[in-house]
């Protein structure tokens, strides 16, 4: 069975005030660029049986710029793409707290269940990206690589850990962030990684090699 390399997509630019994002088409900041770039480094070594990632650019430009000395190029999936945050996206919080009184609270008293205005919950975006991921694995051999969210990669982790989603912010996933996990048919799924940064990540990758 395979290890899945769930890779979150490099730095965007980000407002102040903060402000939702979600499935809004950002690009990757000149930062982000260079995340991208020490991972193709790092993982240059690294024989990939096959690479996916959310259809939105922000992830695909940072698979793009891993893979390109890999000979292999990632399949953009919609079912990758970050939470849909709905009528909030674009919002700051306080403006969400205006328009949409009392839904900012009921939401964070529940993040698995309850969904923004027009948007999902954490439980739904968890089953279509959890899906998604099975059906990567179902035959594959090896390591792939999957470009994804911060969102979306904390809940498939609590999903193969079998983590309570309304923990799932206890998770810290960076930009451009490496979490290892290792399927096996007969039982849960291993983490052997974290939340690495690019500078952390050769001593895991070279036990990864020799494994």
């Amino acid at each position: 069975m395979p290890t899945v390399l769930l890779l979150r997509h490099g730095e965007i630019t980000q407002s102040n005030p903060r402000r939702f994002i979600g499935q809004r088409d950002m690009p990757l900041t000149t930062t982000g660029r260079k995340q991208a770039a020490c991972w193709r480094e790092a993982l240059a070594e690294i024989p990939l049986a096959s690479a996916w990632c959310s259809s939105l650019s922000r992830c695909r430009e940072t698979a793009r710029l891993i893979l390109e000395a890999c000979g292999i190029a990632a399949t953009p999936l919609d079912a990758l793409r970050e939470v849909s945050l709905g009528a909030w996206e674009g919002l700051s919080a306080q403006e969400v707290q205006e328009r949409f009184p009392g839904e900012y609270e009921r939401r964070g008293a529940d993040l698995a269940n309850i969904a923004p205005s027009e948007g999902e919950s954490f439980a739904e975006a968890q089953a279509r990206a959890w899906a998604a991921l099975r059906e990567i694995i179902s035959n594959a051999e090896g390591t792939i690589l999957v470009v994804a969210h911060a969102g979306v990669n904390r809940a498939i982790i609590c999903r193969a850990l079998d983590v309570p989603l309304g923990n799932l912010f206890s998770l810290d996933q960076d930009y451009a962030a490496l979490n290892i996990l290792h399927f096996t048919p007969d039982r849960a799924p291993v983490l052997h990684a974290l939340n690495l940064p690019p500078e952390a990540a050769p001593p895991i990758l070279a036990a990864l090699r020799s494994s």
